[in-house]
């Protein structure tokens, strides 16, 4: 067997070169890399519109005049729409265009996106659907783009290629506090912040429509002499997927990801301004009034600073480690979850002793917690075949949504509002319910850190049998026969995979 189980990126067999992989896509690398560049900027603006939510909030809260658990509500209600439209893309993303699906579904998100910015404080019920609208433009794209980018580029060339897409999603997270703040203020009025991202939207549908083509799946991942790959059935895509250990065991590790960022990505503004009132550093958001606070500015600088040190912190550790551990992605997934469960901890700990101390800890659990994003985007491309990575990523999109942020805003939200009732109404009183119930998130950190340490046991083998596939070696068995016919003794017999991978 050509290859080697130690290197998964620098060792692949038959690895193009430059020339290589233009003759195979028909796109020069100059036109791969404007591709890429695309898709980063949509990217960064879908997380962008995400947490410009986030950023306004408390002025959300007095406007239309709800509590913590109304307000969790509102990126539940989003990311749960998310969910459940991944899969349907998922699908269509392995099976047809996917320029042509994506355009579609960010034109019509840009679309919900403005119109939710008209609603009036009666009918906060429409928020709520039009957020969750907006998840028909996130789920068209997330489960496609990076099956592009894999299209494109093979071994190192690919994980640096995530590495810069996967930059988008902190520095997007942190412009859409920072727009959401500071247009609220130029404009004097909250409604504008979500004007933002619509117009940008309309850009983004052009650029995708005039810069992106379609490269042949899996092409650059064949020998020369290799058979097309064939799109299989979507229950045999499902059927293998969940006899992948790997992408089981990461996508769980993810879940967890999402459930910490999801929770601080909604609450983390509202908890420092509270923070800052019970120090008595800032005045208390009163009924009628605008939430004056630098806190979303200063939490979206952190957001973007953190999540570009830890993207590009993690990549590269995790080339470099490669070299001498064929685990070393999933180990330092472990690594950045697991060290970043104290230091969120202490953040909360320390808030109502020092806001200074608590942005400190805030910086480094987020760049711990940010090293994860493009190297569980690298360890799904190689452990799962081309012709089903759509469908993978809208797995694992549902799967770490549903047992993640789909529902951490709205819990945290609901633990909050449940000890408020206990104590007696005050500032303080709120600060310390938010307090207490964000710290559940140290917790959840520390059991998706098992889950990456769980995902090393299988990376290997898991990898090995993805790259046979591509290559024609190994085909896979029915529902009901995992084993292959070979010649023994002068006839045919019936053996299992395992005894011939061995």
């Amino acid at each position: 067997m050509p290859g080697s189980m130690g290197n998964p990126k620098s060792e692949d067999p038959e690895v193009p070169v430059r020339e290589g992989l233009q003759r195979i896509t028909g796109l020069s690398s100059g036109r791969s890399a404007l591709i890429v560049a695309v898709l980063c900027y949509i990217n960064l603006l879908n997380y962008m519109d995400r947490f410009t939510v986030a950023g306004v909030l408390p002025d959300i809260e007095q406007f239309f005049d709800i509590g913590d658990s109304s307000s969790g509500l509102i990126q539940t209600v989003f990311i749960s729409s998310y969910m459940v439209l991944a899969p349907v893309f998922g699908y269509l993303g392995d099976r047809y265009n996917r320029k042509y699906l994506m355009c579609g579904g960010i034109a019509f998100w840009s679309l919900v996106t403005l119109g939710s910015s008209f609603i009036p404080r009666e009918q906060f019920w429409l928020l709520l659907l039009t957020r969750g609208l907006v998840g028909v433009g996130e789920a068209s794209y997330s489960t496609i783009a990076p099956t592009l980018i894999a299209d494109l580029f093979v071994a190192d060339q690919r994980s640096r290629m995530l590495s810069v897409f996967y930059f988008a999603i902190p520095v997007g997270s942190g412009l859409g506090y920072i727009a959401g703040s500071k247009v609220k203020d130029v404009a004097g009025d909250w409604h504008w912040a979500l004007r933002v991202t619509p117009g940008l939207g309309v850009v983004a549908v052009v650029l995708l429509f005039l810069v992106v083509r379609e490269p042949p799946r899996g092409a650059v991942e064949r020998h020369s002499n290799s058979p097309p790959l064939n799109p299989t059935s979507w229950w045999a895509d499902l059927r293998a997927l969940s006899r992948n250990p790997s992408f089981i065991l990461s996508s769980l590790g993810f879940t967890a990801v999402a459930f910490v960022t999801g929770s601080l990505a909604l609450w983390a503004p509202a908890f420092l301004l509270r923070s800052r009132v019970v120090l008595g550093e800032t005045p208390p958001c009163l009924p009628g009034d605008s939430c004056s606070s630098s806190d979303s500015l200063i939490f979206g600088l952190i957001t973007c600073l953190t999540g570009v040190l830890g993207v590009g912190l993690g990549v590269e550790i995790s080339r470099r480690l490669r070299r001498s551990n064929p685990r070393a992605d999933p180990l330092v997934c472990a690594a950045g979850l697991l060290g970043s469960a104290p230091f969120l901890f202490l953040a909360l700990a320390c808030a109502r002793g020092s806001i200074v101390a608590t942005y400190i800890f805030i910086f480094i659990g987020e760049t711990l917690l940010s090293m994860n994003w493009a190297i569980v985007a690298d360890i799904l491309l190689y452990v799962v075949i081309p012709t089903r990575r759509s469908t993978a990523e809208a797995f694992q999109i549902v799967l770490s949504h549903l047992l993640g942020d789909a529902g951490s805003p709205y819990l945290i939200g609901v633990i909050s509002d449940r000890l408020r009732r206990d104590w007696p109404p005050s500032f303080l009183s709120e600060f310390r319910a938010l307090q207490f119930s964000l710290m559940l998130c140290a917790f959840v950190g520390a059991l998706g850190g098992a889950a990456f340490l769980g995902t090393a046991i299988f990376i290997e083998s898991d990898r090995r049998q993805a790259q046979l596939h591509v290559q024609g070696l190994l085909h896979e068995a029915g529902p009901a026969d995992d084993r292959i016919v070979v010649p023994q003794r002068g006839r045919s017999t019936r053996v299992p995979v395992s005894s011939v991978l061995i």
